[in-house]
């Protein structure tokens, strides 16, 4: 199978923060490897912007370090294409609050093309960046602004937020990226789910037990325990990432495949939330063990009560899911790293095989990370004499291996997306209305905790989460996934 390079007409883009982690490790290596792959052309022009003193020489040198770090492991890009990539690169410094630089990066924009402004910065600046392009002249129908979570921290300062670019941008030129949405598997649900007969008159309460959602990962808070001791998982994960999936997986089909079609019917999901039973929730902490400290080490704060891990309980109210439980959990330091979505399908209504005693189930997985792919388990007999016994097995299409060398080099969730903006494509970008929807659903659950000052639950690092965790499926009869390693 051969994938298609679809090349975009010239545009410029500017990364705002462009020295900053996220330019380095991410936004400028997926904008080399689309490079690579052919897909832009001749013109355009991408440019640094950021409080750092530099001029176009030693911000071309600082790239090509990074492209060579974190670039390494990928298809794609022939030897000397670092060289050809630094030509189109040019760096402004610049303060989003004051007048520096902005006079030398409205000469550099080309009249008539898409002009795509990555904000790869602080929250606290969108506003001024905002502004100013449009004080600069830089700002007309053809230009996009690009918009990193967090979108707030509660419906106040999200709805604030959002007021902060509308008054400079249209809705159809704000782009909020959740790299959750521009991965592979997630798009393929979309096409599963809507694409494939066998699928989509399975999908309600009548055949669907129940839908585990899961983000696990085994590293810590890190670097981030400012950050993260003020956010936690529920505001760090589960108000975007583990929403967007849980949309895409319960939302209505739309009436096409459109920005705003599918982001309303995603926003019907939103609404649809029923309100969660504090029984339902649980929250917890990992802790130090042999060789790394634990949460409160790492966060520096002995009483913090923010929780590092989540599992919780959710019921979508409406006329296709009313019965079939929501099952989503995340957190830090777990036993392996996973993203993965399980539906599980109801038993068979009569077992005619007396001698088995075994439940067999078919499950649809759908694998975000490692090894983004697709398996489906179906109960066969198990080879062999000596009577009909049942065996689950995957039938199994790891992309890497389905689609042979091309799955290899799957596109990187940014590269996707970054096109995506220049194309002028929304689908896989939140709408403000959709972020202040789940902020308006998450803060009543944050506020219950915080005002009855509640204490997450120790858990052991390398461990699938706290056992209330565990007790939270138990109860009705059902059990978590295994976390692979």
């Amino acid at each position: 199978m051969v994938s298609r390079i679809i090349p975009v007409d010239p545009f410029d883009l500017v990364v705002f923060g462009g020295t900053g982690d996220l330019a380095r490790r991410k936004i400028l290596p997926a904008l080399f490897r689309r490079f690579c792959a052919g897909q832009m052309e001749r013109g355009t022009r991408i440019i640094g912007a950021a409080r750092t003193e530099m001029d176009d020489v030693a911000y071309r040198a600082f790239i090509a370090e990074a492209l060579i770090e974190f670039n390494e492991g990928k298809g794609g890009c022939e030897p000397g294409k670092i060289k050809e990539f630094q030509k189109i690169l040019s760096y402004v410094t610049l303060d989003a609050r004051g007048e520096l630089g902005w006079s030398e990066l409205s000469e550099k924009m080309h009249p008539g093309r898409v002009r795509a402004f990555y904000f790869s910065v602080g929250p606290s600046l969108f506003g001024d960046l905002a502004l100013r392009l449009h004080q600069y002249g830089m700002a007309d129908s053809d230009t996009r602004i690009v918009v990193e979570k967090p979108f707030g921290r509660d419906l106040e300062t999200a709805r604030a937020l959002n007021k902060s670019l509308a008054d400079h941008f249209d809705e159809s030129q704000i782009y909020r990226i959740d790299h959750y949405l521009g991965k592979e598997t997630v798009q393929n649900l979309m096409a599963i789910r809507f694409g494939n007969m066998l699928f989509e008159p399975l999908w309600n309460s009548q055949y669907v037990d129940h839908i585990q959602i899961t983000v696990a990962e085994t590293v810590g808070v890190g670097g981030r325990g400012d950050y993260y001791d003020r956010s936690g998982a529920m505001r760090d994960m589960v108000q975007n990432h583990l929403m967007q999936l849980l949309c895409l997986i319960a939302m209505e089909p739309p009436s096409h495949f459109d920005p705003d079609a599918v982001r309303d019917e995603k926003l019907k999901v939103i609404r649809a939330l029923g309100e969660v039973d504090p029984k339902d929730i649980v929250r917890g902490q990992y802790l130090a063990d042999d060789e790394k400290p634990g949460y409160l080490e790492h966060v520096e704060n002995p009483r913090s009560l923010t929780e590092s891990f989540i599992a919780l309980k959710l019921d979508v109210v409406n006329w296709r899911w009313s019965g079939t439980p929501f099952y989503l959990r995340t957190g830090k330091r777990l036993k392996s790293r996973t993203s993965e979505i399980a539906v599980v399908f109801k038993e068979t209504p009569h077992n005619i095989f007396d001698d088995d005693n075994d439940r067999h189930r078919n499950i649809l997985t759908i694998r975000l990370q490692p090894n983004e792919g697709i398996d489906l388990d179906v109960t066969i007999k198990e080879p062999g004499p000596g009577g009909m016994r049942l065996v689950d097995v995957p039938l199994d299409m790891t992309f890497s291996e389905a689609l042979g060398p091309e799955g290899e080099d799957i596109p990187d969730a940014y590269e996707r997306l970054i096109m995506d903006v220049v194309r002028g494509n929304q689908t896989l970008f939140m709408r403000g209305d959709e972020v202040e929807a789940a902020w308006a659903w998450t803060d009543p659950l944050i506020a219950a905790w915080e005002k009855g000052a509640t204490k997450p639950i120790p858990y052991d690092s390398g461990s699938s989460g706290p056992e209330e965790a565990l007790a939270l499926m138990h109860r009705d009869g059902r059990k978590w996934r295994d976390l692979r390693i």
